[in-house]
């Protein structure tokens, strides 16, 4: 049998100085982006890092600042939903620009079970993070207690009331759900329900109060279907579930755009029109709503610019020395109109 053949050997800083014709102490201060080098110098360092295969130690670099260059983003969400929901895409795409534009790298958490909180909590622990940003947590969430203990800069993407309090960066869910809420209501429906979903969190039980607050007087509890996560199977349990309830519903706020979609489905198949016998509503804007048909009316949030905005405020803890405190940032909400209600 062939022994396999050896590993080549790494480039490495001695190796592009004899290259070069210059000193180390010149190489590094090349590397680190340090003046008082000549041109001539830096064009055979350059030539000498790209002929000799030069790759730097990023490892041990991070060492020796005692920093590793990377920021963490912990999504407390099943695989599936992970996958599914357009918004956690849009954080993270938000997230990874804003951190790519500072020289950090994102590093993703998903965090299913219990026994994922422990391997994360570790995890941070270990140093390999600088900063975290949380998203989807839930109340008395063990991640933010290590996180405090860890004195490790972090934020938070939405609100939730967890001890001790984190920064955080949202949207007003309460105010957006209302806002939707009474346009459906002044469409002329009578009987309006709503598929709540993520009530563990700040943004279900916000949108759900909201909803209340709209409906005032007209609220019924029993249109009022509790689902667990933002999905459309959750869209089409609940929209089942309300029908069975009371066939003469009218309206449906959604959740989210992934629930109302979910709800269309279910009420296509039992031959009920939207919006001639049933108005809709969601919340997100994300693609569910330019895939349903009719094109669904709902609350448009800029997940894109929370995580951006949450990487900026992580940035800003790191720079400083400092970690979270309790102060929040609200990003503006806009109802967008369209043929669902």
């Amino acid at each position: 049998m062939t022994p396999p053949a050896p590993r080549p050997k790494r480039a490495t800083i001695f190796d592009v100085a004899a290259e070069a014709g210059v000193s180390r102490g010149t190489v590094s201060r090349v590397l680190n982006g340090e003046p008082y080098v000549s041109e001539t110098a830096r064009t055979a360092i350059e030539a000498a890092i790209a002929k000799v295969g030069y790759v730097r130690n990023t490892a041990a670099r991070n060492l020796a600042r005692q920093s590793s260059g990377a920021i963490a983003l912990i999504v407390h969400e099943p695989h599936s939903v992970f996958v599914d929901d357009p918004n956690i895409g849009n954080i993270l795409l938000g997230t990874n620009s804003a951190l790519s534009a500072a020289d950090y790298q994102l590093v993703t958490l998903v965090i299913e079970t219990d026994r994922d909180s422990e391997r994360v909590s570790g995890y941070l622990g270990g140093g390999f993070v600088d900063g975290a940003i949380i998203v989807s947590a839930r109340e008395g969430d063990p991640i933010s207690q290590a996180i405090a203990e860890l004195r490790l800069p972090a934020v938070m993407i939405g609100r939730p009331d967890n001890q001790p309090r984190l920064a955080w960066v949202g949207i007003d869910n309460r105010g957006a759900a209302q806002q939707i809420s009474e346009r459906l209501a002044a469409t002329g429906r009578h009987r309006v329900g709503m598929i709540a979903a993520g009530l563990d969190r700040d943004s279900g039980r916000d949108r759900l109060a909201g909803f209340q607050d709209a409906l005032g007087a007209r609220y019924d509890a029993d249109l009022v279907s509790r689902q667990p996560f933002y999905t459309f199977d959750a869209g089409v349990a609940g929209m089942t579930e309300l029908l069975e309830r009371d066939p003469a519903i009218d309206g449906v706020f959604a959740a989210s755009d992934a629930v109302a979609a979910g709800a269309i489905d279910v009420l296509r198949a039992r031959g009920r029109r939207v919006p001639e016998d049933v108005g809709v509503v969601g919340f997100d804007d994300s693609a569910w709503a330019l895939r349903s048909q009719p094109l669904l009316s709902t609350v448009r949030q800029p997940a894109a610019s929370l995580g951006a905005r949450a990487a900026e405020l992580v940035l800003e803890q790191i720079r400083s020395g400092g970690t979270s405190g309790d102060g929040g940032v609200v990003l503006d909400t806009e109802v967008v109109w369209r043929a669902s209600a």
